[in-house]
């Protein structure tokens, strides 16, 4: 499954998902309470039966529903939620305040990506290191945030790929949808060459010299850089939860 995009979705079967997908994570059908009735739903959706029970087991697959003997198919707890589901991100997304999800993502970045850089120093070939670079390049050429956009993704991929992890780098690779977003807002200030530029340039350096705790450094003080712009450019400026060291 590419987790760098939401699944497109078109049929009744997956309208119905959206829908109540969407409804869950907002708070619209909150835990422990029922769907409406299978056959309700599927009047109201027009949908058969089967149909109805194949949106049902997508969304138990995502961990947002259970169905019980007796009880009917009730909301689980949030924290059953498989929140890195493309889909379920894609509706926490919308679901949430746009500052408050960014203070999410900005945290755990925070946690993953300077470790992932300093990995990354260690384990990197010298091909990781040249991709790196190329990101980093394309980025350096860019015209306009539009046309940095997707080089500034591959840059942190392609990090996450060098430290040879797979475990780390699918994580990684689940979050982009949301880093995505993230980057398309903070890549729009007028300083961007004057500051992002050579903190993502500091990254790749420490990399390609084997500075493990230079490239800690440098993620650290470039995903702080970007938690500003990214709030200076939605109008607000709090902190974010942890202290960089």
């Amino acid at each position: 499954m590419n987790y760098r995009q939401p699944t497109t979705r078109k049929s009744m079967h997956a309208t119905l998902v959206q829908d109540l997908g969407l409804q869950i994570v907002s708070g619209q059908l909150a835990p422990g309470q029922k769907l409406p009735s299978e056959a309700s739903l599927c009047e109201t959706y027009a949908i058969s039966r089967p149909v109805f029970r194949e949106a049902m087991r997508a969304l138990t697959a995502k961990g947002l529903v259970e169905a019980r003997p007796r009880v009917g198919t009730q909301v689980r707890p949030r924290h059953d939620w498989h929140m890195l589901d493309p889909d379920v991100l894609h509706w926490l997304m919308q679901a949430t305040p746009q500052q408050e999800f960014f203070n999410t993502l900005s945290s755990v970045r925070l946690i993953i990506e300077p470790a992932a850089a300093a990995l990354a120093a260690t384990n990197a070939t010298a091909e990781d290191v040249d991709s790196i670079g190329e990101a980093y390049r394309r980025m350096e050429n860019a015209r306009n945030h539009e046309e940095r956009l997707q080089p500034d993704l591959d840059f942190h991929s392609r990090i996450a790929d060098a430290t040879h992890n797979d475990l780390l780098a699918h994580l990684c690779n689940m979050l982009s949808m949301a880093l995505r977003e993230s980057v398309r807002f903070s890549n729009q200030r007028a300083n961007f060459d004057e500051l992002a530029l050579p903190r993502h340039k500091a990254i790749y350096t420490a990399i390609q010299n084997r500075d493990a705790l230079g490239a800690r450094h440098a993620s650290l003080v470039q995903l702080e850089d970007a938690r500003v712009a990214l709030s200076k450019m939605l109008g607000k400026d709090p902190a974010i939860r942890g202290e960089l060291n």
